[in-house]
Parts: C-alpha cells; sequence; structure tokens
C-alpha cells in the first residue's frame, strides 16, 4: 500500500461529502455548521474547527480521526473502503504496477452445464442466459466454472466474477479485476429503473423477476463504486444489496453519498433465493421500502 499516495488523494475529498458518513447533521440555520458526537464543528473548505474542543484540522483524514478518535492507518482504511478509486493508480509518477487482468480461457465443453446451473438450479430465464452468451458476457472456463463479465468505458472488459457451478459453493474474482472500473449488467429491454446488486447472479435473478428493469453487479457489497455517479445521471437508481447486516451497512452508506437511490431490500436474504422461493417467477413483486 502507498500510503502517502493514498493519503495525498484521500486529503482532498469534500468534508461535506465525508460528514453525513460520520453521523453528522447539518445545521438547519448554518450551512457551515455540523453537530456531531464529538461536539458542534464549523466547516470551511477543507477547514474544520471544534469550538467546544478547542482543536481543528484540514482535509478528510483529519477529520475522520477526530470525529471516530481513530489512528491514521485506521482512518485511511476506513476513507479508501468508501472511496476505492481515490488511490492513485500511479503514485510515483513511474510506470504503473497495477495487476495485469487474467481472464480464465473459455472452455465450451463446459458451456451446457453452466448454462444447466443457472437455468435448473438457479432458475434464471433462459432468455437472460442465452443473451449473455450470445452478446460474449458469459462463458465456461475449464473447471466449470461461469464467467460473468464486468465492462467499463466503452465497453471494455476489466474484470469477471467467477461462480462455481458444482456441489460446492464458490465464488471469486479473475485475477486483476478492476470492480471499481466497471460492472456486469444484465437487462431484456430499454430501461431507466437500475437494480444494483450484490452478484451476478443476483442481477439475473432480479431481472427474472423483473424483465422490464436492468440490475447492476458490484461483485461484493460496496458503497461508492468510481462507476455508479455516471450512471445516476440517467437512471432511477435502487440498491437492492443483500438483507443482512453487511447488506444493510452498505446500503445505507450508498445513501448517504448519493441520497437519489432508494433501498429495496430483498425479501428472502438475497434475490436469487427469493427467485428460487416464487412459485410464479414472472409476476412476483419486489418490496420497496
Amino acid at each position: 500500500m502507498q500510503w502517502k499516495a493514498a493519503a495525498d488523494e484521500l486529503r482532498q475529498i469534500d468534508l461535506k461529502t465525508i460528514l453525513p458518513l460520520l453521523d453528522a447533521v447539518a445545521d438547519r440555520y448554518d450551512s457551515s455548521k455540523w453537530h456531531t458526537h464529538q461536539g458542534v464543528i464549523s466547516v470551511t473548505g477543507q477547514k474544520f474547527i471544534n469550538w467546544k474542543q478547542g482543536c481543528g484540522g484540514g482535509g478528510a483524514i483529519d477529520l475522520v480521526i477526530h470525529l471516530k478518535q481513530c489512528d491514521f492507518k485506521t482512518a485511511l482504511r476506513w476513507l479508501l473502503a468508501l472511496f476505492p478509486y481515490a488511490l492513485p493508480t500511479n503514485p510515483a509518477g513511474q510506470a504503473t504496477s497495477s495487476p495485469v487482468l487474467r481472464l480464465p480461457s473459455a472452455d465450451h465443453s463446459k458451456l451446457p452445464r453452466v448454462v444447466d446451473y443457472l437455468i435448473r438450479l438457479r432458475r434464471v430465464d433462459p432468455y437472460l442466459v442465452n443473451l449473455l452468451i450470445d452478446t460474449h458476457t458469459l462463458y465456461a472456463d475449464n473447471r466449470g466454472n461461469g464467467v460473468f463479465l464486468l465492462l467499463g468505458k466503452e465497453k471494455k472488459v476489466v474484470g469477471a466474477e467467477l461462480r462455481a457451478t458444482t456441489s460446492i459453493p464458490w465464488r471469486g474474482m479473475a485475477p486483476g479485476s478492476r470492480k471499481d472500473l466497471g460492472y456486469f449488467s444484465t437487462q431484456r429491454c430499454k430501461t431507466s429503473n437500475v437494480m444494483i446488486c450484490e452478484s451476478a447472479i443476483d442481477a439475473l435473478s432480479y431481472v427474472t423477476l423483473h424483465p422490464d428493469d436492468m440490475a447492476v453487479s458490484t461483485s461484493g457489497a460496496t458503497p461508492n463504486p468510481a462507476w455508479l455517479q455516471s450512471l445516476l445521471k440517467a437512471n432511477t437508481i435502487f440498491c437492492g444489496f443483500d438483507s443482512d447486516p453487511t447488506g444493510d451497512r452498505m446500503a445505507e452508506q450508498m445513501i448517504r453519498l448519493h441520497p437519489a437511490i432508494k433501498r429495496v431490500r430483498p425479501p428472502q436474504k438475497d434475490w436469487n433465493d427469493v427467485l428460487r422461493c416464487a412459485e410464479n417467477p414472472a409476476n412476483s413483486m419486489a418490496q420497496f421500502s
């Protein structure tokens, strides 16, 4: 970890973006004043001061250290979890050392097993499975894993989710995947309603249940992928992370950062559980909240 390079980038994050994530509440009458667990603070640009404690600082890291009462590295890790794209890919001005994406080789002989797993066991709509195969965003590797491609700008492949199709549950990412730069998505028709899910299987399950919508996968619950802001510009976004403590916590943080997003909690643990419990998937409706 390039701590110094990361710190230089993270310090620049707008303090008013960070404050709600630290349970701070904006004053109703004074836009520079915030009510926090450490007392009232005043914010001017990237500087803050706690009048009650007679101390202050500058930048997002100092603010996190002050409000969470933590050390420097804990503050950095907390910020990086929320703003992973803030870590520079070329911190020393030298050639980048970012890991090279290594996609597994396709094995067409294993594709029927992946198709059977998705349609028969996971109950995904066969139309969606065939659409992904036809558009080359789903294939089988030589171990029979399903490979779901993550696409970034200009449809460039930036990673892949891997899902085992045997009786042993396993999932992972292709080495070098950049899930901050792109995502897996699926849809049957043109739409502006987008459901954010934690996995490719959940995205497929959601669109099986709601064929008029689009679903994308963050490849694990993360509240602020770099691509999310651009998706918000032209779409109505819902957060459908799992119904568990991690999903609820990540959804809450995502909505604090992007208030336009609405939480949709799966009635079961995740969208594939909802799909497999539905007697008639095509007519099943999610519970919006």
